[in-house]
């Protein structure tokens, strides 16, 4: 068959589709990106809060509009939607012709075979059979490639529902992680983006915390120069853990630290593990260490019970730490969560304002920060063109692919994706930075 397949959401989520779409293609598949070609549609799907919810209904509704076109074509979901959901797709949505849980994602191959022969699947294995690891396509461009250490979560926050649709907390070992990284640098890769919902538990499954022990190995991949963090827990920032960053010149001075909320209360009442206390000592602790580090940061305002006051707190929190970089969401209740049943629900309005008052805020600070850095040289990663302006579109170790701003280049010689580069800068917004080369 020829298949497309529509991968969503986080990064981990994507990694899956690339193992799904290799063993597909080792099973004498053919992929398209084009959706009036294929003779079926895989949309694997996000489910974490209403707007990826959102956004993988409206790909699985334009999916089986081609069926117009063509009364053959089978329509398949996975991911987190298909986990969460299940029967409820298929009854909402009968043009769909099969769910496939995270759990059955190790049978994909068969499981379209069947669809293919007219059955209707729904495909539910224990969260424990989704492959930690395996041979994958690289989706990404070539110089770059996201590792998934672990799968699944302890924390239980209150908030999430990841627990419930990914699992507890399963790590792959420090050698099989090792093993992905030699080979992604065979293939071209140069950074290394390390994933989980919390790579700072790494190995806790196991009764032995090993995220440093991997990272001093991942430093001796050759071929590999940047290694990225994604999502450490501040109150497993250990002075173990940055003394890691620190002695292992690859692990770039950048740490995506999410902390959701900065009042005690409210953070005891999320069930997060620290208080302010906690949040501001990793952060001291991490600028203390390395002057140079990038903080990344996310938030939840609108919190269940979410006092004015305590808003308030938040947002001179944010004034004082002056993260790097910070997103900040309104609160989604969502079934089946501890918070989704407390009292003090907020209204969408006054969750609405909250976020955008906060981001008010770090948009200022963004700005200034980035005005900081106008007149310095900056060692960047080209990731290629943007064809309608000419310039060049780079990263410098304070951004992370799909998530951060850019270095915009205007060369007249050619800039190469996966290339080094030094650039000085000479302007600067409150996202991207402007230079040249130097």
């Amino acid at each position: 068959m020829t298949i497309a397949l529509i991968s969503l959401g986080c990064p981990k989520n994507q990694v899956d589709a690339d193992v799904m779409c290799r063993r597909l293609l080792e099973a004498g598949h053919t992929t398209t990106a084009d959706l009036s070609e294929a003779d079926m549609i895989l949309v694997n799907t996000c489910g974490f809060i209403d707007s990826a919810k959102q956004e993988a209904i409206e790909n699985i509704l334009m999916a089986c509009e081609y069926k117009q076109q063509n009364p053959d074509l089978k329509v398949v979901v996975t991911g987190c939607l298909a986990e969460r959901y299940r029967s409820q797709i298929l009854a909402e949505i009968p043009e769909v012709d099969g769910v496939v849980g995270l759990g059955s994602a190790e049978a994909i191959v068969s499981i379209l075979a069947r669809i293919a022969g007219g059955e209707t699947v729904e495909g539910y294995g224990p969260k424990t059979a989704l492959p930690l690891g395996g041979a994958r396509v690289v989706s990404t461009p070539a110089h770059y490639a996201y590792l998934k250490i672990a799968e699944g979560c302890n924390n239980r926050c209150h908030y999430c529902a990841i627990p419930s649709i990914r699992g507890p907390l399963r790590s792959r070992t420090v050698e099989d992680c090792t093993a992905e990284a030699r080979w992604l640098a065979g293939q071209g890769v140069k950074e290394l983006i390390v994933v989980a919902q919390d790579v700072t538990a790494f190995g806790d499954d196991r009764g032995e915390n090993e995220i440093c022990r991997l990272l001093d190995e991942l430093q001796t991949v050759e071929g590999i120069e940047w290694i990225r963090l994604l999502y450490a827990y501040p109150e497993r920032i250990t002075d173990e853990f940055i003394a890691a960053m620190v002695r292992n010149p690859k692990v770039l001075h950048y740490l995506d630290m999410p902390i959701q909320h900065s009042d005690s209360r409210v953070l005891k009442s999320m069930n997060r593990k620290g208080d302010e206390q906690v949040i501001r000592s990793a952060a001291a602790r991490l600028r203390a260490a390395m002057p140079d580090i990038t903080l990344r940061t996310t938030l939840i305002a609108g919190y269940p019970g979410e006092t004015e006051e305590e808003f308030a707190r938040l947002q001179q929190f944010v004034r004082e730490m002056r993260f790097d970089r910070l997103g900040c969401f309104a609160y989604s209740q969502e079934e089946g969560t501890v918070a989704a049943a407390m009292d003090g629900q907020l209204d969408e309005d006054t969750k609405q304002q909250r976020a955008d008052s906060i981001m008010r805020i770090q948009t200022g600070i963004m700005a200034e920060l980035q005005a900081e850095k106008v007149g310095r040289t900056l060692t960047v990663l080209c990731d290629g063109q943007d064809e309608e302006s000419g310039l060049y579109l780079c990263r410098s170790t304070a951004d992370a692919p799909d998530i951060d701003g850019a270095v915009c280049v205007a060369s007249d010689e050619p800039l190469y994706p996966g290339e080094f580069y030094t650039v000085l800068v000479e302007e600067s917004d409150e996202y991207d930075l402007y230079g040249r080369l130097a």
